[in-house]
């Protein structure tokens, strides 16, 4: 945003030097990016008048004219009668005319910031000596008007500066405004300079126009020959409030006043007519935007009728609207559209319709003033591409209370620059009116927050200085925020506001009084550490994704977008829904390291997730946070081969029981069955997961912790997985809450231990989960140290009836060195008790 310091001095005295104002807005409003001294653009440009005018004795497009400059140009060829011969070929140049001469020697504005600014010189032309240039305004930067020179529409004395004139000689300001976006009235300049006079210890007052919540257009010039127009707002949340009138009589050909135009190019705002211009300059003025349509062509679209009926709704799917660039939008529920009827003729908040756009030929207007919900427009604006100025501001969130008295000041202006008058009453529906917030507190408070010694009176006198109303009563204050003001909201609010504009580098530092006392980190704290840094340990590497997520990713997932929270004023397309697993972020990230040439890695992230219609059960009914933690491992096709055997499933495994072992969680494994529609969080946890390739896990409280496997066909093709890849997402309370009670803590034996192979054949359908369930309730029982470990899972054929699983069982005793008889009848229990439980029989 740019900022014209001339401007604001129309608003507010500025009486220190511009690196000292800057040094101020930047300490205690916001970041200025640059400072661009426009009067420099502008050294050498001259009012002068032409004294006479002919033609070019040797073209015929081209007149000789001498200039009347006051003759306070020095170093300039001048007549016999002192005037200054320049050559134009510009159409409307005539005697008596006042123009803007640009002298030699000097830049032309428009090239002052090229790479190769085109400097003007004394040079004959066709034989004919010309002295610099008399500008068009295209040149002189002003608008983009190059069929002839600039027509001066003041009464200057020739020799005056342009740049004076033209409120030039200025400094603009480059806003970083990210800052401000809690700030609408900061947005137009009457805020800005407010804020200004008040870091700079000036009391402001603003225009009794922009304070006339209810204005009166009766002092107007006005013909009532047209009908009120009709309003319908369809949702009160989307358009708070909706005003219009009509202006009959409009030259919409004729331009705006020079200096308006000046106002406008100079931030960054292109001139196009006195129409534009007017609702334009206005809408930098206070920050609200206005939109013009032509009054006929709306008729025409509603269908007719002796008044404009205007409709606010919701685009319905399917619905295009053509734009005032040219661009034919589909429209989505959710953008806001202003209509004819129910024709619709312009995108609410954001850009006007062509159909109804005002031409040169338009002799009648419908103005608009009017507010809309800034997070419907936040999306509309992403989803169309639409950053106009109106929708920057308007996604700010303009006050209602402000539509009607920017409204009447349009009018006004409208009809003294284009000679058009009022043709009906205002239309004002207002179905949502805001009330100003009062907010008492203790000045004390104030000084508590800040940590500062500000008197009573100071506070009350910084406040009134940005037009709060405060009123004392012994020791409290009575603060009501100004309309403008709606970031105002609690005594917080108000203490940040008297510390800002007085300057957080005002307040003496001092070490607070409080005590401050430690806190140990919580034993689930210390518990996710734990996990984090035993992946980290065995060679995974942790990502930190974003939690906000692309429907394309809960699509390709598998999972429904309509259990996940969807953001309203999202950031980009690409962040629309809070994710409801970590999972799907994960997986996003595979495909992107195999291109950089990570052939096998693991990846890991612990964060949070929510789901809709899964609340806290207390008095908010906030959404409940579940902290989970993610894990995929994955390999190149060429390296899975050369380096992995065996399923991707085992590998994933491999780091889930060293991570569990680690955090002393006990856990097993269950076919993955279907989850109930009751626990959609359930659902969506193994919604990528197949079925057959898969498991969930278990606590030893028989809760389900979560799941692990590998993914589905259509998952791994949607995310361009490799076809080595599994992976694994667990609940991290319900395995907090599973954890083995006690120490587990024991010391290495003395005594060497002794390793046991067993092979058990079991019938084909029997899970390796079931066997090995058994044999750990068996090694349970014994008096050893004891680790189980799979080794082999072998079947024959597909039709053979039977399958062979070997183990390996490590026993050790902590009194003496383990026998092979006892070793042996450790083994022939394992093979009693399968055989009773599995029909396993021991090969």
């Amino acid at each position: 945003m740019i900022v014209s310091v001339n401007w604001l001095k129309k608003y507010t005295s500025v009486d220190m030097p511009i690196e000292q104002l800057t040094k101020l807005i930047g300490e205690r409003l916001v970041e200025i990016e640059d400072v661009i001294d426009l009067g420099k653009q502008y050294e050498g440009v001259v009012i002068g008048r032409a004294i006479k005018v002919y033609k070019h004795p040797n073209a015929d497009k081209l007149n000789v004219v001498e200039l009347d400059d006051g003759g306070i140009t020095h170093g300039v060829d001048r007549l016999d009668n002192g005037l200054v011969q320049v050559v134009c070929g510009a159409p409307n140049v005539r005697e008596g005319l006042l123009v803007a001469w640009i002298t030699p020697g000097s830049t032309v504005p428009a090239t002052a910031s090229d790479a190769e600014p085109f400097v003007l010189g004394a040079r004959e032309l066709r034989g004919v000596l010309s002295n610099g240039m008399l500008a068009s305004g295209k040149e002189l930067a002003l608008n983009n008007d190059h069929e002839g020179i600039v027509e001066i529409d003041g009464n200057f004395a020739p020799g005056t500066s342009f740049a004076k004139a033209y409120e030039l000689d200025d400094y603009l300001l480059d806003i970083e405004n990210k800052s401000l976006t809690h700030r609408p009235d900061c947005f137009g300049l009457i805020g800005f300079a407010r804020e200004v006079a008040a870091i700079s210890g000036n009391e402001f007052k603003s225009p009794e126009w922009i304070k006339s919540l209810k204005p009166v257009l009766a002092e107007l010039k006005s013909e009532v020959a047209v009908s009120t127009p009709e309003v319908t707002i369809d949702d009160s949340s989307l358009c708070p409030r909706y005003e219009a009138v009509v202006i009959k009589g409009v030259d919409s050909a004729k331009q705006s006043p020079l200096i308006i135009q000046s106002y406008l190019k100079r931030i960054g705002i292109r001139p196009i007519s006195a129409v534009v211009d007017v609702t334009n300059y206005l809408m930098v003025t206070t920050g609200h935007p206005l939109h013009a349509f032509d009054y006929d062509a709306f008729l025409r679209l509603q269908g007719g009728g002796n008044a404009a009926t205007i409709r606010v709704r919701s685009a319905r799917a399917g619905e295009t609207l053509t734009l005032l660039d040219g661009r034919t939008i589909k429209l989505a529920e959710g953008d806001i559209l202003i209509c004819a009827g129910d024709t619709p003729v312009g995108l609410a908040g954001a850009m006007g319709g062509a159909e109804s756009e005002v031409t040169t030929e338009t002799k009648n207007i419908l103005l608009e003033s009017a507010t809309f919900n800034l997070f419907n427009l936040r999306t509309t604006a992403m989803r169309h591409g639409i950053f106009s100025d109106a929708v920057t501001r308007f996604t700010k969130g303009q006050p209602a209370a402000q539509t009607a008295p920017v409204l009447a000041s349009a009018v006004r202006m409208l009809c003294d620059v284009t000679g058009g008058m009022r043709a009906s009453e205002v239309a004002d529906v207002y179905p949502l009116q805001s009330e100003t917030r009062e907010i008492t507190l203790q000045p004390s408070r104030i000084r508590a927050i800040l940590g500062s010694d500000i008197s009573d009176a100071d506070i009350t006198q910084t406040l009134r200085r940005v037009e709060f109303t405060v009123e004392q009563d012994d020791q409290t204050l009575v603060v009501v925020q100004p309309y403008w003001r709606t970031d105002i909201h609690e005594i917080e609010d108000i203490a940040e506001e008297v510390g800002r504009l007085n300057g957080f580098d005002t307040i003496i530092p001092t070490l607070p009084l409080r005590p401050y006392v430690a806190h140990a980190p919580s034993e689930f704290k210390q518990f996710t550490d734990t996990a984090r840094a035993r992946l980290a340990t065995a060679g995974a590497n942790e990502l930190l994704t974003y939690s906000f997520v692309p429907g394309r990713i809960l699509d390709a997932a598998l999972q429904n977008k309509d259990d996940a929270f969807r953001v309203v004023n999202a950031l980009s397309p690409d962040l629309q829904f809070y994710r409801t697993s970590i999972l799907p972020s994960l997986l996003d990230k595979v495909y992107p390291n195999l291109r950089l040439g990570f052939d096998s890695f693991a990846l890991f992230e612990i964060n949070k997730v929510h789901i809709k219609g899964d609340t806290v059960a207390d008095d908010f009914d906030l959404p409940r946070e579940e902290e989970r933690l993610a894990f995929v491992v994955a390999a190149a096709d060429k390296t899975a081969k050369a380096n992995f055997a065996g399923a991707p499933f085992y590998q994933a495994k491999a780091f889930l029981d060293d991570l569990l072992r680690k955090v002393h969680i006990p856990y097993t494994l269950q076919p993955l069955t279907d989850i109930t529609d009751a626990d959609r969080r359930l659902q969506h946890l193994v919604a990528p997961f197949e079925s057959k390739r898969s498991a969930l896990v278990l606590t030893q409280q028989g809760d389900i912790a979560g799941v692990i496997g590998e993914l589905k066909g259509s998952t791994a093709a949607a995310f361009k997985l490799p076809a080595w890849s599994a992976a694994f997402e667990l609940r991290l309370p319900q395995l907090f809450n599973g954890r083995s009670k006690g120490s587990s803590y024991l010391p290495l034996s003395r005594y060497p231990g002794t390793t046991q192979d067993v092979t058990l054949r079991v019938p084909a359908a029997t899970l390796y989960s079931a066997v090995a369930a058994v044999i750990a309730a068996e090694l349970q029982a014994k008096p050893y140290e004891t680790l189980l470990m799979p080794i082999d899972i072998y079947q024959k054929s597909p039709e053979d009836g039977f399958k062979n699983i070997t183990f390996r069982i490590f026993l050790n005793k902590h009194t003496d060195t383990i026998t092979t008889d006892e070793a042996n009848r450790v083994v022939t229990d394992i093979a009693n008790a399968a055989g009773e439980s599995l029909g396993a029989e021991r090969l």
